[in-house]
């Protein structure tokens, strides 16, 4: 018989490892982050040894837990994935996770095609913040970034650039631009970008690109979330700078009118899942629809991580 400690405790011990963090692991696991730490306390006792540096934080495999947690993390993917194997019930939608801009503006208006092209069920989790792929409730990430990560699969979806746009209502009102420069005299909308990424994309710079010599500008209105500042454009309550693959339907259908040839470069696109997915092959499928939906033709691998 094996002499296996209860496996209840190395779920916990295997969470905690992988997160080097008790809250995560007990938010993956739905329990409360006392529950985790006294799994790993009984694991430990039956082990006679410990497995994490409490203190100082923040959490730290011991030698012994960093030989464990790779042979348990591994036990526990070959289990689910001889259960997925012959699980008789479907499988669970795709959760591929993007801002809640690119949910709205880009991605929801194409989900239709793309599942029927592939045949899978997809769910839109829309959220500003990175998503965790090591945790199993995000299967694929679409992030804007300037290059793939070490981590993970990669897959470049397409380039970008902020563009000038404006609704046909105000560039009635106040006259189309003729270059950078007119943009001076009109309403603008400002984006407050968030990500790391995009800290030198604004207003200023566009300017300063153009070779305009900064002086105030005329902000009609600031937002902190992407979405609302395409709505502000579209409202025609001012000139944005925003996505041009993002606002590219609205551009197609004369929503919003590009202003100039002036640019500002933008990070690309990517898709990227975690490397050991027991569903690699629906991902390949989903990106691979993603990408000849972006006018690119076939991915092309960036990166694939250890």
């Amino acid at each position: 018989m094996r002499q296996l400690p209860p496996l209840h405790a190395l779920r916990a011990f295997e969470a905690a490892a992988r997160h080097l963090h008790f809250g995560r692991a007990a938010e993956e696991l739905h329990l409360d982050s006392t529950a985790i730490s006294h799994q790993v306390r009984k694991l430990e006792e039956l082990l006679g040894t410990a497995l994490f540096h409490r203190r100082p934080r923040p959490l730290r495999l011991t030698d012994i837990g960093a030989q464990l947690y790779p042979v348990i993390c591994d036990a526990m993917d070959r289990m689910a994935e001889a259960i997925a194997s012959v699980r008789q019930e479907p499988p669970r939608p795709l959760v591929v996770s993007m801002t809640m801009a690119l949910a709205a503006e880009w991605f929801t208006p194409r989900l239709a095609c793309l599942k029927e092209a592939t045949r899978l069920d997809i769910a839109v989790h829309a959220d500003n913040r990175p998503a965790d792929l090591s945790g199993g409730g995000v299967d694929l990430a679409i992030r804007s970034q300037a290059g793939p990560d070490a981590d993970g699969v990669w897959h470049h979806l397409f380039d970008d650039r902020l563009i000038a746009v404006g609704a046909p209502a105000l560039l009635e009102r106040s006259g189309h631009p003729d270059g950078p420069a007119d943009l001076l005299a009109m309403p603008l909308v400002h984006y407050h970008w968030t990500s790391r990424q995009r800290d030198a994309l604004g207003w200023e710079d566009w300017f300063a690109r153009a070779g305009i010599i900064r002086r105030s500008l005329m902000i009609a209105g600031s937002f902190s979330e992407e979405s609302h500042a395409v709505q502000a454009a579209l409202s025609g309550f001012g000139v944005a700078l925003l996505s041009e693959r993002l606002i590219g339907d609205r551009l197609n259908s004369g929503d919003l009118i590009r202003i100039g040839e002036h640019h500002l470069p933008m990070p690309s696109f990517w898709a990227v899942y975690a490397e050991k997915h027991p569903r690699r092959a629906d991902l390949d499928a989903l990106v691979n629809e993603l990408t000849v939906m972006s006018g690119r033709g076939l991915p092309r691998i960036a990166r694939t991580g250890a």
